[in-house]
């Protein structure tokens, strides 16, 4: 019987190839309002006078709350496994340097 609840309360997830191979971003900017926070996951790159928002999310605040805890979980397997993640600075500037010369063609 407790089997058959657990089944029950299995859902199924579908991850589609395109979704699998994942996209490259480096920048993430957070809005909210009273009932929701709004998530961009941007990708900037060095010399473009543009950046683009690659996915956005829209989760509930308690959600949100969630997400927060589970990086915060992971953030600290993460180190636990293999070391502090050093941060450069407190903030990126914009435009961010990417620390490489600037290439001519």
């Amino acid at each position: 019987m407790a089997e058959d609840l657990q089944k029950q309360n299995q859902i199924s997830i579908e991850l589609t190839e395109e979704v699998a191979e994942g996209e490259y971003v480096n920048l993430a900017m957070i809005a909210h309002s009273s009932s929701e926070f709004v998530v961009d996951f941007i990708k900037l790159m060095p010399g473009l006078p543009k950046a683009k928002v690659k996915s956005r999310i829209v989760i509930t605040p308690e959600h949100a709350k969630r997400l927060l805890a589970a990086l915060a979980d992971n953030i600290k397997k993460f180190e636990d496994s293999f070391g502090e993640i050093k941060q450069t600075q407190d903030a990126p500037s914009f435009p961010m340097n990417f620390g490489g010369t600037v290439g001519e063609a």
